[in-house]
């Protein structure tokens, strides 16, 4: 096989994240983005070491698993792989996905495993609570567009007011803030020339309370054509008057401006300005009373994060008494330790963003919690320097898994059990073999499906101590 070979042929599989695997006469390529049953052609862009890579130039004839989609964007934009399948069929896809990495790891331990299958998300469409939108355009200098980036594009943006994994308030404002910036014909940030405004638009909003935050992210280049001032407070206005017209289901808790001039394509913040409320919202969650700030982390779908977060719990199951220690660690928001903290002496959790620990400690106390205790710092730096030792640990950690240097640390407390919660099975079978080769088995596995037809998907894991170790 070689590259630039165009081949005709049907996806067999698909592989997490979102690797087709399709045979051809002359070995397996791998196509991104492609799914089961599809007649695809395509083109090998790379061969290495016996393994061939191929990018999808079109689907000749669709799968018989798709029954159509309700979003006009799909395929175009960037954001959904399944979209144009049943649920339930996608559900199976995630749910072999992440049978078939653990298989290959807990194949090779010396005691059985339970696999308890995937756990779909009880709202399937508009279930996101936070869309960060670019804006650019979808074609060189055509008209401003304010959404996602196109598949496989770095630069393209793609308007998606039609998007299905939003509410409608999503989509008006969308909108409402895309025709006012057209109208006023200001320039978006173009990352080559580095001039221009307009950056992003962050919009959070709570699905228990129906709260929104609206954030405007742009250059501090100021506009030209307008006043910054003059030109914010439209952009604050034709916002409250959507509420005021009875037009968004929700309601604003407040309206920001962020300025950020980093060059990486990043939404943060060098300066943030309240234009209306305040720089913050609240959530409720299994009882829970959350206050969340503009870039807490917390996790994008409530409705799927409550099913995640009982599954985590009754891993855990009975500590043997209230005077145990637990650590949370990658703790976020601290969602998991104060779901922990009635069961237990103490619960201590360690996350690398302060932002997020200060909401953490903040959400503790207005939910009456007094036993949690919450640590800024990197996990890898910060276990040196706990003296209390925990009896059980939680990990959440991000994307990427556990630092390999925090692992021996991690495993050096040898607690008798230890539930692991991943939103990246690929790196969560890395880690779990270290942790076997360091006398732990795991006892059970479930996936959950955060996501909705992405290809991503969570896995809560539960793993024990040999007594012979």
């Amino acid at each position: 096989m070689k590259k630039g070979q165009v081949f005709e042929a049907t996806v067999e599989r698909v592989d997490f994240p979102n690797k087709g695997i399709v045979p051809t006469g002359e070995g397996t390529v791998i196509v991104k983005n492609s799914l089961p049953g599809q007649k695809i052609k395509l083109s090998v862009n790379k061969v290495r070491k016996g393994k061939a890579e191929g990018r999808l130039l079109e689907v000749m004839e669709k799968s018989p698993l798709e029954t159509g989609t309700p979003c006009s964007h799909f395929g175009v934009c960037g954001g959904c792989t399944y979209l144009s399948l049943p649920y339930e069929e996608q559900l199976g896809i995630k749910e072999r996905q992440v049978k078939q990495l653990l298989d290959g790891v807990l194949d090779r331990q010396d005691t059985e495993w339970k696999w308890e299958g995937i756990k779909g998300s009880p709202v399937a469409y508009e279930y996101r609570n936070k869309m960060e939108f670019s804006f650019g355009d979808e074609i060189k200098d055509g008209p401003l567009a304010l959404g996602m980036h196109k598949r496989g594009s770095f630069y393209d943006v793609v308007t998606v007011d039609d998007c299905h994994i939003v509410d409608e308030d999503y989509r008006l404002i969308l909108r409402t803030v895309l025709h006012y910036f057209a109208g006023k014909e200001i320039p978006y940030y173009h990352k080559l020339r580095q001039d221009g405004y307009l950056r992003h638009l962050l919009v959070r909003k709570a699905s228990r309370t129906g709260e929104i935050l609206a954030a405007l992210v742009t250059t501090s280049q100021k506009p030209e054509t307008v006043s910054e001032e003059e030109l914010l407070c439209g952009f604050r206005e034709v916002l409250l008057s959507l509420e005021r017209e009875g037009k968004l289901s929700g309601k604003f808790a407040g309206i920001l401006h962020i300025t950020n001039d980093s060059q990486s394509d990043v939404v943060q913040s060098d300066r943030t300005d309240v234009l209306y409320g305040q720089d913050y919202f609240y959530e409720e969650l299994l009882g829970l009373r959350f206050k969340i700030s503009t870039f807490s982390f917390f996790q994008t779908n409530s409705y799927s994060a409550e099913i995640l977060y009982e599954t985590a719990r009754e891993y855990v199951g009975e500590l043997g008494g209230n005077d145990k220690i637990v650590y949370d660690l990658y703790s976020g928001t601290g969602t998991i330790a104060q779901l922990m903290a009635p069961v237990a002496k103490k619960v201590i959790g360690v996350e690398i963003v302060e932002e997020a620990v200060e909401a953490a400690k903040r959400n503790a106390a207005e939910n009456g919690l007094g036993n949690c205790e919450f640590i800024a710092g990197d996990v890898l730096k910060v276990l040196d320097a706990i003296e209390e030792k925990p009896d059980f640990i939680i990990l959440d950690p991000p994307r990427d898994g556990i630092h390999p240097k925090a692992l021996p640390k991690i495993i050096r407390y040898g607690v008798d059990r230890i539930v692991y919660i991943s939103c990246k099975p690929t790196s969560l079978v890395r880690d779990l073999e270290v942790f076997l080769q360091n006398g732990y088995t795991v006892e059970k596995c479930v996936a959950v499906d955060q996501f909705p037809w992405t290809a991503n998907v969570e896995v809560v894991c539960l793993l024990s101590k040999k007594a012979n170790e």
